[in-house]
């Protein structure tokens, strides 16, 4: 059963009409309803590739929060190869919202870390909803030192609403965490490459987004704040979360023009749920060819490149 977005009802309501040709058709076989189920196929693609073409930043919230948009897992068992998950801070336990390991990524040995979010109520339990606590980013730390000890790129897959804001999460050094994590992707002596899947929200995103390499997909948004906190705090109404939506310039579009962002990685029309397949092999490919332009580079070239590029932020901007 697919999922349909508010926006969306003028593509539900067609695709449910063709359901039902369809189920006619095969209920009487003396019925042929071929061409009026192609009709309305070729018109539903072309209502959704017009909505898609003019998506409004919490439009794009929206698509990026979709409930079938694939997460960290399918993208890691799409790409990764041989992999191994490790789990632990090695000072207070684990954090199931963030995944961290060692595979190979099209042949070549590499760390990868993410946040998964679930994809059912017992799964976005056990994950916090992609939410991470101190132990989430101090494990993070953890798998990017073992990176730079063996030399192995880090791949960063992010999509998160922001970092736990729970009580025990701030006894536990909520901030300190998120610093040091931030800090440590700056220091890097390997590459590293980001890719925004979903949401990349607040300091929990760029905990493990301040990479040689930031990307997002086509519809993801990134963001120092989610819409609905931002409104809370500027007008006391989560209810104008679409008007902040629009304020803050969250999406890909906007900051791959202010250059926050590197590049956006095209979804299939219709957003990422509909071909998981196209943006996995498209993240693939953007993220092979991030990781080929510092083939043969030093590690101190590769961390001074990095912090350039986060210190020249914003210097250009009017």
């Amino acid at each position: 059963m697919v999922n349909y977005l508010e926006f969306e009802k003028a593509v539900a309501d067609l695709e449910g009409q063709i359901h039902e040709l369809r189920s006619v058709g095969k209920e009487d076989g003396s019925v042929d309803l071929s061409d009026e189920v192609s009709r309305l196929e070729a018109k539903s693609k072309d209502i959704l590739k017009s909505l898609y073409a003019k998506l409004s930043p919490w439009e794009k919230t929206q698509v990026a929060r979709h409930p079938d948009r694939p997460h960290f897992i399918d993208y890691q068992k799409a790409m990764i190869t041989d992999f191994t998950p490790l789990a632990g801070d090695r000072y207070f336990g684990e954090d199931h919202a963030v995944f961290a390991g060692l595979g190979r990524f099209d042949g070549r040995s590499v760390a990868i870390i993410g946040q998964e979010k679930g994809m059912d109520t017992q799964s976005r339990l056990k994950h916090n909803f992609g939410m991470a606590r101190p132990e989430g980013y101090r494990k993070a730390i953890r798998i990017m030192d073992m990176a730079e000890r063996y030399n192995l790129p880090v791949i960063s897959l992010v999509d998160t609403a922001g970092a736990y804001p729970g009580v025990g999460a701030e006894a536990r050094g909520q901030a300190e965490a998120i610093a040091r994590s931030t800090e440590r992707c700056l220091t890097l002596e390997v590459p590293m490459i980001a890719t925004i899947i979903g949401e990349g929200g607040s300091g929990g995103a760029i905990a493990i987004a301040a990479a040689n390499r930031v990307y997002m997909l086509e519809h993801a948004i990134y963001s120092v704040i989610s819409p609905e906190a931002g409104a809370s705090i500027l007008w006391r109404d989560p209810a104008r979360a679409k008007d902040i939506a629009t304020t803050m310039k969250i999406t890909a579009q906007d900051l791959k023009e202010m250059g926050i962002v590197d590049g956006i990685i095209d979804e299939p029309v219709g957003g990422a749920h509909r071909n998981r397949e196209a943006v996995f092999e498209a993240a693939k490919t953007q993220i092979a060819s991030a990781l080929s332009e510092f083939d043969g580079m030093q590690g101190d070239q590769i961390r001074k490149m990095r912090q350039e590029k986060f210190l020249a932020m914003g210097r250009n901007l009017s």
